[in-house]
């Protein structure tokens, strides 16, 4: 077994560590970087001005139906405008002071990083990297803002010792939710970005969503599947929240919505976990929008109290990360 997660001590017993170590059943996010660092690193995530194709250059109005007008943007920054070295120096000294953070990844969050000329992009990305000595970049963007040259110029800061990512929203792989969700692009659309993000040794990220209009469990579980066949090197697993000021929850108010709770979650998690390779890192299972702007669910447990009990709920099956694989292959 993997010395990623020790299932088998796990399953003789002991509680179960409440802070992303390595004893869990899958392959989280804080280990990947224990196990890369050896130091404390975290995410800077910034606003990099972008706006999105899907709100037709507008960061205000349209876009997919689940996403209010703050497009991803990171909590910690607040609701004002902040340039760039500005945002990078706050979060650099409140991370130093709160988590005593020796690493750092510069992480374009907000909206689509990649919607904009090459050359503006290339202006945006060296000025962020030269506020600090980062050790990664990653970047957040959507399958159909994402081409060859901006993929090359991506592939251009890769180097020994730094990683560059590229995280890819895709939520579903179904031509109808996409569409019932506005999303904006098909599932063919994702698989071309994935292609040309690997093709050039980029990391790839996949962000889905468990729980959208019309899907039920069967959906969900296709989507995944699909998605481990390119094997990503990570994945971001949200549960459908409602922001008050999205599109989405005017349907909620008019009663033609219906949503898994916290409990339907995990079950959703644990199925999902157990189809996923053993090297996928699992860099989020649950959605953390601050209480203000996450109308409904509302009442949902938070990430850490998500990530236990996913991990009991798969201990209590005696499996893991990628079992449902393990068994594929040995009937192979």
């Amino acid at each position: 077994m993997s010395a990623r997660f020790k299932l088998g001590a796990l399953l003789r017993g002991g509680p179960i560590p409440h802070n992303g170590s390595m004893d869990f059943p899958y392959r989280t996010y804080s280990s990947y970087l224990k196990e890369k660092y050896g130091r404390p690193a975290y995410r800077v995530g910034v606003d990099g001005g972008f706006s999105c194709p899907n709100r037709e250059g507008d960061r205000r109005g349209g876009g997919c139906t689940y996403c209010d007008p703050f497009g991803s943007r990171s909590a910690y920054l607040g609701e004002g405008d902040m340039d760039l070295e500005s945002q990078i120096r706050r979060s650099l000294g409140a991370m130093k002071k709160r988590y005593r953070a020796q690493v750092f990844m510069l992480y374009f969050q907000a909206y689509t990083s990649t919607y904009g000329p090459v050359e503006e992009l290339r202006a945006l990305y060296d000025r962020g990297l030269g506020c600090y000595d980062f050790s990664e970049l990653i970047v957040s963007t959507r399958p159909d803002c994402l081409n060859s040259e901006k993929a090359d110029l991506l592939a251009s800061y890769a180097r020994p010792g730094f990683d560059v990512w590229a995280e890819l929203g895709l939520q579903s792989v179904h031509g109808e939710t996409l569409s019932r969700i506005n999303r904006g692009h098909d599932g063919e659309d994702f698989f071309r970005a994935a292609a040309l993000l690997k093709k050039r040794g980029i990391k790839l990220t996949v962000h889905l969503i468990f729980g959208l209009p019309g899907e039920d469990r069967a959906m969900m579980m296709e989507t995944v599947r699909q998605v481990n066949r390119i094997r990503p090197e990570g994945i971001k697993i949200h549960n459908l929240h409602i922001p008050s000021r999205s599109p989405l929850y005017r349907e909620y108010e008019l009663g033609e919505l219906t949503f898994p709770g916290s409990e339907r979650h995990i079950s959703y998690l644990a199925d999902a976990l157990e189809l996923l390779h053993k090297e996928t890192v699992i860099m989020r299972l649950t959605t953390d929008t601050p209480s203000p702007r996450n109308s409904v669910p509302g009442v949902f447990l938070n990430k850490s109290e998500v990530s236990r009990r996913t991990a009991e709920l798969l201990l209590s099956r005696g499996s893991y990360q990628g079992k449902r694989l393990d068994k594929i292959n040995s009937m192979a």
